[in-house]
């Protein structure tokens, strides 16, 4: 059923499409008909962060930015769901069109720039929800907001979302907002995530609740790149790493249509990429943090190599596009056909 879905949704702009398809999971998930859309998908849980997760297989930031259709995505068997990424103040985006299907190699590039109706916005509608499992918040800066004035829209919405959130991520990584990825670096990052960890634990005294921090950085960076921020996310008590965003490299869609077109670039291209950086960001941090996995997982054997390389969770996006709610079995599946010794 949903290959043939997508066939007529694919007729539209990407744009168009992606906002039908949450309206309409949205609607579902109001009248509870979204179990219906998918078989159903075996609990396998995992302890993680405080929380108890159903299964492994968590829904990416990015697609549903708004927490309109969290409802509906949840009962189509996600082990966890992350809204956003929401900034402080509403932001349209930038200019469309801007997100564009390669569907020769199974990917997405986008350029929207953080578009959402702000974070007060969300606050309100993830206060509604039914859905009572991990949810995490993607946060980010607004474009007007300066580089080096980055952390006080951070702070902001880290104190707006903390008492409505599983966990909270701090968006580092995005290649649309100018200037973000700086802050994935040196100095800037350890002062970033020093007043960000100041702010979590007095909000953590005040509410009388833990709720976990985790960064969400790039996949466009060298070896010895990853082992620096692996090492501050440490120093600075972080409670986890998402590996990774979108890429900016295009080596593997050359001479696809759409190729050129600036943004990042999601799917199958950055399936291997993603891997490598979770096995090296392991390797340094040797359990101290867990790893939520991200990146080009398309079949159930991409996120089973993701938890052999060190992952703890997986979030699928443009998988789940192109191949829909039967991805998400499929992979929780494929994790629990591991051997434990293989699980990160």
């Amino acid at each position: 059923m949903y290959s043939t879905l997508r066939s007529l949704m694919f007729r539209l702009p990407a744009e168009t499409s992606h906002d039908l398809a949450l309206d309409m999971l949205g609607a579902a998930g109001r009248l509870r008909l979204a179990r219906h859309l998918a078989r159903p998908v075996a609990s396998h849980p995992v302890q993680l962060l405080g929380m108890t997760f159903d299964n492994p297989v968590g829904l990416a930031a990015g697609l549903d930015k708004n927490a309109v259709a969290v409802d509906g995505l949840a009962d189509l068997g996600f082990g966890f769901i992350e809204v956003g990424t929401v900034t402080p103040r509403p932001q349209p985006g930038n200019p469309k069109p801007r997100l564009f299907r390669l569907p020769e190699a199974n990917a997405i590039i986008n350029r929207m720039g953080f578009n959402n109706l702000g974070v007060d916005a969300l606050v309100e509608r993830v206060g509604r929800l039914r859905y009572q499992g991990p949810l995490g918040i993607n946060i980010g800066k607004n474009a007007v907001t300066p580089v080096e004035r980055a952390v006080d829209d951070y702070l902001y919405c880290l104190r707006r979302v903390y008492a409505h959130a599983g966990y909270v991520t701090v968006n580092l990584s995005s290649p649309n907002t100018p200037g973000l990825r700086t802050l994935q670096y040196g100095d800037t990052l350890k002062a970033l995530l020093g007043e960000i960890k100041a702010c979590q634990e007095n909000l953590a005294a005040e509410q009388g609740r833990y709720v976990p921090v985790a960064i969400k950085i790039a996949p466009d960076m060298t070896p010895e790149e990853l082992v620096l921020v692996a090492r501050t996310l440490v120093e600075e008590g972080m409670d986890a790493v998402i590996a990774t965003n979108t890429t900016l490299d295009r080596t593997r869609v050359e001479g696809l249509e759409h190729a050129d077109e600036s943004g990042g670039l999601s799917g199958g291209p950055l399936t291997e990429v993603s891997t490598e950086v979770i096995r090296v960001l392991a390797g340094e941090l040797k359990g101290r943090l867990p790893i939520i996995g991200a990146g080009g997982i398309l079949q159930g054997a991409d996120a089973a190599a993701k938890i052999a390389a060190g992952a703890s969770l997986v979030q699928v996006y443009s998988g789940f596009i192109y191949r829909g709610p039967e991805l998400i079995r499929e992979c929780v599946d494929a994790i629990a056909a591991l051997p434990s010794a293989d699980r990160g």
